[in-house]
C-alpha cells in the first residue's frame, strides 16, 4: 500500500495541475485569503509555503526561481517587498487553513487559505442614505 507518498493529482492532467496551482498560489499571494476546496488547498499549501521560504532572502537567483512559478510581476515584488518581510521571523507554517463546512452542490469541504498574519478588515463602512421621493423634489 502507498499510503500518503507524493502528492494529490486532484484528477487533472499535469499541464491543467500545474496551471491550476500557479494561479492559486498567485491569487493567495495577490488577495493573501482565498476560498476552494480543502484538497486543493493543502497541495497550494505546499508550493506557497516553498515559495515563501525562498523569497525571504532577497537575491537575483531566489527571484528568478520563484518567476519560474508565478508570473505577474506585480505579484513578485508584492512578495518579496511586502509578505517575505513579515514572515522573516518565522520558520515556516506561513499559511492557515480554516474550515468552512460543505459546499452545497456537490458536498466538497470548504476551506479558506489565508497567509498567518492576515488581517481582516473590520472597519465600519460608511452607510449611504438612501434619497426618498421627497427628498428628490
Amino acid at each position: 500500500m502507498n499510503h500518503k507518498s507524493g502528492f494529490n493529482p486532484l484528477s487533472r492532467t499535469s499541464a491543467h495541475r500545474r496551471a491550476m496551482s500557479r494561479n492559486m498560489v498567485t491569487s493567495l499571494f495577490r488577495y493573501e485569503r482565498i476560498t476552494t476546496t480543502k484538497a486543493k488547498a493543502l497541495e497550494v499549501r505546499k508550493a506557497a509555503e516553498k515559495l515563501i521560504t525562498r523569497s525571504k532572502i532577497d537575491s537575483v537567483h531566489n527571484r528568478r526561481q520563484v518567476a519560474r512559478y508565478i508570473q505577474d510581476e506585480i505579484i513578485l515584488a508584492k512578495l518579496f517587498t511586502n509578505i517575505a518581510p513579515r514572515m522573516k521571523e518565522r520558520q515556516g507554517g506561513y499559511t492557515r487553513i480554516v474550515k468552512l463546512g460543505f459546499r452545497k452542490g456537490d458536498a466538497a469541504d470548504m476551506v479558506i487559505l489565508e497567509l498567518v498574519d492576515y488581517e481582516l478588515d473590520t472597519s465600519e463602512k460608511p452607510v449611504k442614505e438612501k434619497k426618498t421621493a421627497k427628498a428628490a423634489e
